[in-house]
């Protein structure tokens, strides 16, 4: 699966919004059945969002169903209602939230056609806790869930964010050394652009690939901050020239190794071979 830069979330009780997705054009969308659903609207919000996607699929690279936690009494339904959907090609896969125990991917993947797409939320205390043995069976991304996190640790969120930079860094860095993507956390100001613009910087900065979209808006941001610049592709493509030579200097700084590194990632992002 390539890394989403955009993981656009349309709630699954207001269905009929699935056919405004196109004009965001994210690279995937998730009809969330968990926290954009109440309770006593499970049920009819399943059946809903079903029936839409097998209509027609909305208009995003990639399409995927939030299924309601594992142990939860909605967990089972949705997840035969998701295997359904991705046999009939209506779904790509599925987002599994809080995960906190590696048996329940075994247990998703198990109840899902072979190759559906997998992503899980560390969102929890123990999820981030145990993010490295988690990540270790390898779903196809993960993303950290700040605003539950803080809540199961009782903390309160701030704009500058410090409350979540350890849980943040620490599941990106565990990704990383699992070979799994990593999506970064939402930004719930949905109409402040530059708040999620910072934001975004600061994900993409730790080592994020994506981000987690609650709002069109919000899309074409995060495809900016996720996409390397033309600026940036050039000045990769001349360290890697100077790296030719052995130890060179590109626009006054020495290239060395790491830098190397760095460039490789940055033409990768952008779809170039370094």
């Amino acid at each position: 699966m390539t890394p989403p830069r955009s993981l656009l979330f349309v709630p699954g009780g207001r269905p009929e919004m699935l056919a405004k997705v196109a004009r965001s054009r994210p690279d995937a969308v998730v009809v969330d059945l968990e926290d954009a659903v109440a309770p006593d609207a499970k049920d009819g919000a399943r059946e809903a969002a079903v029936a839409t996607l097998g209509a027609e699929r909305p208009g995003a690279g990639t399409v995927l169903l939030r299924v309601n936690a594992p142990g939860t009494p909605w967990h089972g339904a949705d997840l035969d209602a998701a295997a359904r959907a991705c046999a009939e090609g209506a779904l790509d896969g599925v987002v599994l939230p809080k995960y906190e125990h590696a048996p329940q991917l075994g247990v998703l993947r198990a109840a899902l056609p072979a190759g559906t797409r997998v992503i899980v939320g560390l969102e929890t205390a123990l999820g981030v806790a145990d993010a490295r043995p988690l990540l270790a069976e390898r779903p196809d991304a993960a993303y950290f869930g700040a605003e539950d996190y803080i809540a199961d640790l009782g903390g309160r969120r701030s704009t500058a964010g410090t409350e979540v930079l350890y849980a943040r860094s620490g599941v990106c860095l565990a990704a990383h050394l699992s070979g799994v993507a990593a999506l970064d956390q939402a930004v719930v100001a949905v109409r402040d652009g530059e708040a999620f613009r910072v934001d975004a910087e600061q994900g993409r900065e730790i080592g994020y690939r994506g981000k987690i979209c609650l709002h069109p808006l919000q899309v074409e941001l995060a495809h900016e901050i996720f996409t390397p610049s033309p600026a940036e592709v050039d000045h990769a493509r001349a360290v890697l020239q100077a790296a030719e030579q052995g130890v060179g200097v590109v626009d006054g700084q020495m290239v060395d190794a790491v830098h190397v590194t760095l460039a490789r990632g940055v033409l990768a992002r952008a779809g170039e071979e370094g």
